[in-house]
């Protein structure tokens, strides 16, 4: 890890203008993925700005029902908070299906949406990756792809975004809340990670210095209605394979209304919204979450080691529905 300053800003202003200044400089929250890049040699900032410090470490309940995350609150915390336990309990769900004890304790909210791929190929230095390193070609498309993208990717790129939280923040139309040099604006949490197209280097919607402050759920009536399913290699402290965060709102056997998300398919958290529609004012059954499924994932580009995903997302979409819609009040 080569050499590089250190500043603890006293507020979000200051953090900002540090960014904006410096062209190597990048955020510090828990750490828990930044500081392996830097001792793997894929990102060497030289300053890095720690805003662990700032007050962005509360959730708090909104006036109309809705919920906002700070941008600092440790996974762990957000987990184990008595609200989000209650009202948003998809985020407990996805939040205790990542990584470990430890890891929550450090890992923030925001540094969790703003996770790096965990492609192989992205973090070995030795290998070509035109995110890591723009022209150099993805190594990843003629190799060891397993548990890379089905939906999405480009020529350029087939890393898919790790993050088990993103996934459910996506289905629950969360909203995130930045402040850059042009000063406070929000952008829906669906929009803010990109696909890579042209320019997987750019993985994000945020301005340069832009630091992300906190998230805002709205308020979702039938929310508590949810699960998230994980598949992964082992059980513990494992990056998913493929998941879904679904929440369902039945009406007699009609579907009301639907939440779905997958994780592990694609460069960014994939809201599913074909699949939500095809369910949408029909009553519900298995066949019909199937044909849900299979509406979504009628775009899929499996690549030479993963096309699994494609039935494994299927299965996944079929048993959270079939579960939520056999534990609704009818």
């Amino acid at each position: 890890m080569r050499p590089f300053r250190y500043h603890r800003p006293t507020d979000v202003t200051e953090a900002v203008a540090l960014l904006d200044a410096e062209p190597a400089a990048a955020y510090l929250g828990g750490g828990t993925n930044l500081v392996d890049l830097m001792k793997l040699g894929v990102q060497r900032p030289d300053l890095l700005v720690d805003v662990t410090g700032l007050p962005l470490d509360t959730v708090e309940a909104l006036p109309d029902g809705g919920l906002r995350i700070g941008a600092t609150v440790r996974n762990s915390d957000l987990a184990a908070d008595p609200m989000v336990r209650r009202d948003h309990p998809l985020l407990s769900r996805a939040l205790l299906a990542g990584a470990s004890g430890q890891l929550r304790n450090m890992a923030t909210t925001a540094g969790n949406l703003l996770q790096r791929t965990r492609c192989v190929y992205f973090q070995d230095t030795g290998k070509a990756c035109n995110k890591r390193e723009p022209g150099t070609g993805c190594a990843a498309r003629h190799g060891q792809n397993r548990d890379l993208a089905i939906l999405g990717w480009s020529e350029l790129c087939v890393a898919t975004h790790p993050s088990d939280l993103a996934v459910a923040l996506v289905a629950l139309d969360a909203v995130v809340e930045v402040y850059d040099p042009g000063g406070a604006r929000e952008i829906p949490l669906v929009e803010l990670h990109r696909t890579p197209g042209e320019h997987p280097e750019r993985e994000t919607r945020l301005p340069r210095g832009a630091l992300i402050t906190g998230v805002r759920i709205p308020p979702l009536p039938f929310a508590r209605h949810c699960t998230y399913l994980k598949v992964r290699d082992r059980a513990s402290f494992a990056f998913a394979v493929g998941s879904v965060a679904a929440a369902l709102d039945l009406a007699g056997d009609t579907v009301r209304d639907v939440r779905l998300a997958y994780g592990a398919v694609a460069h960014r958290p994939w809201r599913a919204y074909r699949a939500e529609e095809a369910l949408r004012g029909r009553p519900f059954t298995a066949e019909l979450a199937a044909r849900a499924a299979d509406a979504e994932l009628a775009a899929a580009r499996p690549l030479p080691h993963n096309g699994f995903k494609v039935p494994l997302i299927r299965n996944l979409t079929i048993r959270a529905l079939t579960a939520l819609a056999g534990a609704a009040p009818r």
